[in-house]
């Protein structure tokens, strides 16, 4: 739907860049930015190696931290990637489970999930296609609230964004086990809570872990299937 409403690919991608860039700039003046030199590091070394995976070479992403007492990530359109400390805490730092986060939002922007939530929600049409909607957007969001970006997509946006996500992640060189390590770890987190246990809005509003782990095994055994 975006490509057909901004034009051809290499016009789409530059018109959703532009969109991003202009959430971007307000998200983070909503955020309290993680500028610590070891969340820094980790974006880095993960995201970017992530990044030299994407065959669209059109597409660019960029990846900030913030701090957030529930765990969190959200993507924008154009390849702007946000991850709490705190989501990199529950995964102990682990470079392959930090990388499923990260993958998997990257997934979102892949698959147009993230452009097509904001033309849901505002009023990009065609006219959009001659240049980036700069300053359109931040008074937006500013308007709604950075909630809105981390409100759920679909089950099967989920999951596609899985699938791609491990595909991605082990094409760079990830252990794909990593997403099972934090999906498991997730699900026994909430099965030995004597009380229901809040993980924030990020994980509450995905398929369950149970659901997410057999459809990567899936995915994986298929794949395993597939080699010669």
């Amino acid at each position: 739907m975006w490509e057909s409403l901004a034009g051809n690919e290499a016009d789409a991608i530059r018109t959703e860049h532009g969109v991003g860039l202009d959430l971007a700039h307000e998200a983070r003046k909503q955020l309290q930015l993680d500028l610590e030199l070891r969340t820094r590091q980790v974006l880095d070394e993960v995201g970017y190696r992530l990044a030299a995976r994407v065959s669209n070479k059109l597409r660019s992403f960029h990846f900030d931290g913030f701090t957030s007492v529930e765990p969190n990530a959200f993507a924008l359109p154009g390849g702007f990637i946000f991850i709490s400390r705190s989501i990199m805490e529950l995964c102990g730092w682990d470079r392959n489970e930090v990388a499923f986060i990260l993958a998997h939002e990257m997934g979102h922007v892949i698959h147009g999930h993230a452009i097509e939530r904001i033309i849901a929600s505002t009023a990009i049409s065609a006219a959009s296609r001659a240049a980036p909607i700069r300053g359109a957007l931040g008074g937006w969001l500013q308007t709604v609230g950075i909630q809105f970006l981390q409100t759920a997509y679909s089950r099967a946006h989920e999951l596609e964004a899985d699938r791609l996500g491990v595909r991605l992640l082990m094409a760079a060189g990830f252990d794909p086990e990593g997403s099972l390590r934090l999906l498991t770890r997730l699900a026994e987190l909430k099965n030995k809570s004597a009380e229901p246990l809040d993980l924030g809005e990020y994980f509450s509003t995905h398929p369950t872990s149970e659901i997410r782990m057999e459809a990567i095994r899936r995915f994986l055994a298929a794949k395993q299937e597939r080699l010669p």
